[in-house]
């Protein structure tokens, strides 16, 4: 059976993602590490992981399988979770793969490297609105609708 799991302690679109799993009556978990109200969703569960470092990471990881959709913007995790079988979205709606993840992860690395070296590097994050939640919501109505048509 497909899930959907949410790195949800920063993820900025769990009310979409909760639109779309209901419309598609598709369990949701949000993991998290605490400071979020539980769901009144009938399909949505709130699994409150300890504190610590990438202790929602470890769980979601474990839990995630063939079938199951995730929404982070973690790579790493990402990986691991693409490494099991599931499937990943950002949430800006960009699809992540086992063809795309790789450079990701380099990309991510090499800007670490930079900002150690150069501590007055500045990242440049993109901008968060509407045009991003409405690629986000099409890109998981694709992903978990070829998620639940595969299982």
């Amino acid at each position: 059976m497909t899930t959907l799991y949410i790195d949800a302690d920063a993820c900025p679109v769990k009310a979409e993602a909760e639109r779309v799993a209901t419309r598609l009556r598709v369990p949701m978990v949000l993991v998290c590490n605490g400071g979020l109200r539980p769901p009144q969703n009938p399909l949505v569960t709130l699994k409150i992981v300890a504190e610590g470092p990438d202790e929602a990471d470890k769980w979601i990881a474990e839990a995630c399988g063939p079938g199951d959709v995730l929404v982070t913007s973690d790579l790493p995790l990402a990986d691991r979770c693409l490494k099991a079988g599931a499937q990943v979205i950002q949430h800006d709606g960009e699809v992540l793969s086992v063809a795309n993840i790789g450079p990701r992860l380099a990309t991510r690395d090499l800007m670490a490297d930079i900002r150690s070296a150069d501590p007055f590097h500045q990242g440049g994050g993109k901008g968060f609105g509407k045009s991003e939640r409405a690629r986000f919501l099409q890109g998981l109505d694709r992903v978990l609708g070829a998620a639940l048509r595969q299982s």
